[in-house]
């Protein structure tokens, strides 16, 4: 096996880690979404300092997800690139 065939094959085994981790962090991220909503629909309504504050942290948490799935996407592609250069290689 070349040095070629190698590196790909590491990259493809790192793409399907991360589109693993992808769609997990999705389902953290839509569930993350759902408590934030219900915290900031209770903060309005209830308007206490509590539900303010909780609605502050699960705010926190939908964009701390948002950001890994931001990273993970930008690894995917820059990967996807390298697969496709490596390809072109083997031709």
């Amino acid at each position: 096996m070349s040095r070629t065939e190698r590196k790909l094959l590491g990259i493809v085994d790192r793409l399907a880690r991360l589109r693993k981790e992808r769609g997990e962090v999705a389902a953290e991220l839509e569930y993350h979404r759902h408590i934030h909503d219900d915290a900031v629909r209770d903060a309005v309504l209830v308007e206490d300092g509590f539900d303010k504050m909780e609605a502050g942290s699960t705010g926190a948490d939908v964009r701390r997800f948002s950001r890994r799935l931001e990273e993970i996407d930008r690894s995917i592609a820059e990967l996807e690139e390298r697969r496709i250069a490596l390809l072109q290689r083997l031709e």
